[in-house]
């Protein structure tokens, strides 16, 4: 592991905390995988019962790091971004999110998957994948669209129209939006330590009775949308918007 990712363990719980602050926590290559590896060896862990994903009080994640993106894209599903969605996905223990300032991108994608999101109000949530020319990703195109309707959900990913934590909250996409994000973060940690208290295997159960009946097709369109979504890296379109996002950064 490498500094930009933080292990914290306390009790059954393990926090997995984003810490680039430099770049306001962008994701590379080497944190996705960080994250896989993680996830993976803390649903094996008999002594984990849940999992908090965090970055600090003032940011979650700006997304992607495009200059690392254009630098290696990804070029088929194993790589490392669609290792970490595999992951989180098919993850049996309970995840939690603690979210403020910036969450862009997988940053907003990536709530969808866990259990529990705690946001602060004035979190600022975007996912702008077709102002990048690039295509929804890891499962938004299914969730969304049930989760809002389909006019809220195009405002969402056909505009890339952003939305603060309340909106998130009211919408279903988090649970609770908190004054900041330090209460977020204590609203997290407490509600993800209670499974210390809860038996596991009725915990681990009752999650995969309430992802099995949306299962497969959820995997089948976080695949189809992965295999677009390389396409969509090496294309005119995407080559163009992500240089130009670079070079105004």
């Amino acid at each position: 592991m490498t500094n930009a990712i933080l292990l914290e363990r306390e009790g059954g719980l393990l926090t997995l905390r984003l810490n680039r602050p430099d770049k306001k926590n962008a994701l590379t290559r080497a944190m996705y995988s960080q994250l896989a590896d993680a996830l993976q060896q803390a649903d094996s862990d008999p002594g984990i019962n849940a999992i908090l994903i965090t970055g600090s009080h003032t940011c979650f994640t700006a997304g992607n790091d495009i200059g690392d993106f254009l630098q290696e894209p990804p070029s088929d599903l194993t790589s490392p971004v669609f290792q970490f969605m595999r992951s989180l996905l098919e993850c049996r223990k309970p995840v939690i999110a603690a979210v403020a300032g910036a969450a862009v991108g997988i940053g907003t994608t990536l709530l969808l998957h866990c259990d529990l999101v705690y946001i602060s109000v004035d979190a600022k949530l975007r996912m702008p994948f077709v102002n990048l020319g690039l295509c929804p990703e890891f499962g938004s195109s299914l969730i969304l669209p049930r989760l809002l309707g389909q006019a809220k959900a195009a405002e969402l990913l056909l505009l890339g129209e952003g939305f603060n934590g309340e909106q998130a909250a009211a919408w279903g996409i988090a649970t609770q939006a908190l004054p900041n994000g330090e209460a977020a973060f204590a609203k997290a940690r407490e509600m993800a330590l209670r499974f210390d208290t809860l038996p596991p295997e009725a915990v681990r159960i009752s999650k995969q009775l309430m992802k099995a009946p949306d299962r497969e097709l959820l995997r089948k369109v976080v695949e189809d949308e992965g295999k677009l979504f390389v396409q969509r890296l090496r294309s005119p379109e995407a080559v163009a918007a992500l240089m130009g996002f670079i070079n105004r950064s």
